[in-house]
């Protein structure tokens, strides 16, 4: 690796540091704006050489910058945020983008650098329309519940659960607006109808292609297959986050990459002890709970165990220790598959 390098990645700029092993020198500098074109531009000097590697960290805009050293024929090694700044140790120096670059680019040169794994294109997409997916159901939430506060707000008589799960249910929430609420209010309830709409046929939309995209991977295939409560969206989901050849060296990694792992107390921290440490995608999170929450059918697998936790605890505390095993077992199922996980059926 005659050439390593460190580029930090900022909206308006990418800062690079590189070392040429075979001479010695050492370049700095920017690549603004940081954009394809620029940065393409920038990697010409590198054309023909397939001795350059480059680290960078995890953070937002790092797909363009990957994809694009990958096309230049450029090694690109992806750092994991935290464990890359707390390699740099105690803070002696004012923290700027050259000392990022720099920090970088000596992690790579004495492969101390904490890597993550960049997932193939499609790959990429697939999570793209989760996350997609998973905002849509917050935004159609909490405009569901806005149309109920607006109704409490008034002293409207309560809603009923199914009010807005069916056309005659939507009929006399618009009947019950009139007679209850004021002109504000319901134009507050109507604008919330229509927004509501116009989420629910595109979430119907994105719904169909998760669900296609999950029939023809090979990785959701299988655990929609072995795993109880585990869906297509779910399905995809895990096979989009945890699969891979050696993604993880044990099931107890994969479970705190989803942020479903308890958190232990730290004195220097406030807050209640035994907390979610809620890292890692929400939207697998999500997908991960709703499946554990199948196990309280009476029909499932492990409902004496969902049960007994149940009584103990709690309905939400049996959910999760059910979403926690669910990962276990699909890791280690994505594991054996390894990266065939990733091929199309």
């Amino acid at each position: 690796m005659p050439i390593v390098g460190g580029l930090d990645i900022h909206r308006k700029q990418l800062t690079f540091d590189y070392l040429d092993t075979a001479t010695g020198e050492v370049r700095r500098g920017q690549i603004a704006p940081a954009d394809r074109e620029h940065l393409r531009a920038w990697l010409a000097r590198f054309a023909g050489r397939d001795d350059v590697a480059f680290a960078m960290e995890g953070c937002t805009g790092w797909r363009y910058v990957a994809e694009e050293l990958a096309a230049a024929g450029v090694a690109a090694h992806l750092g994991e945020p935290a464990d890359t700044a707390a390699a740099r140790g105690r803070k002696r120096h004012a923290k700027t983008d050259k000392t990022d670059s720099a920090h970088l680019r000596r992690l790579l040169a004495e492969g101390r650098l904490p890597e993550c794994w960049i997932p193939p294109t499609q790959i990429l997409e697939y999570r793209a329309l989760l996350e997609t997916y998973h905002d849509l159901r917050a935004v159609h939430t909490a405009w569901v519940q806005r149309i109920h506060a607006v109704f409490f707000h008034q002293g409207a008589p309560a809603l009923g659960e199914g009010a807005l799960r069916t056309e005659q249910g939507l009929a006399g929430l618009r009947v019950a607006a009139a007679a209850h609420l004021s002109p504000g209010g319901q134009l507050q309830v109507a604008t919330a109808l229509e927004v509501l709409a116009a989420v629910e046929a595109r979430m119907e939309v994105l719904l169909t292609q998760l669900r296609d995209a999950a029939r023809h991977l090979t990785g959701a295939k299988v655990l929609a297959a072995r795993l109880y409560g585990v869906g297509p969206l779910t399905a995809l989901a895990l096979t989009c986050w945890l699969a891979g050849a050696g993604r993880f060296s044990s099931s107890r990694k994969a479970v705190r990459f989803t942020g479903l792992d308890v958190t232990v107390w730290s004195s220097d921290r406030k807050g209640p002890p035994g907390r979610l440490s809620r890292q890692g995608p929400p939207m697998l999170r999500w997908a991960l709970y709703e499946a554990g929450k199948t196990h309280a059918r009476a029909s499932a697998p492990d409902h004496r165990y969902y049960a007994t936790v149940k009584d103990r605890k709690n309905s939400k505390r049996a959910a999760l220790s059910e979403a926690r095993k669910i990962v276990r077992q699909a890791c280690h199922i994505l594991a054996e598959l390894g990266d065939d996980a990733l091929t199309a059926v």
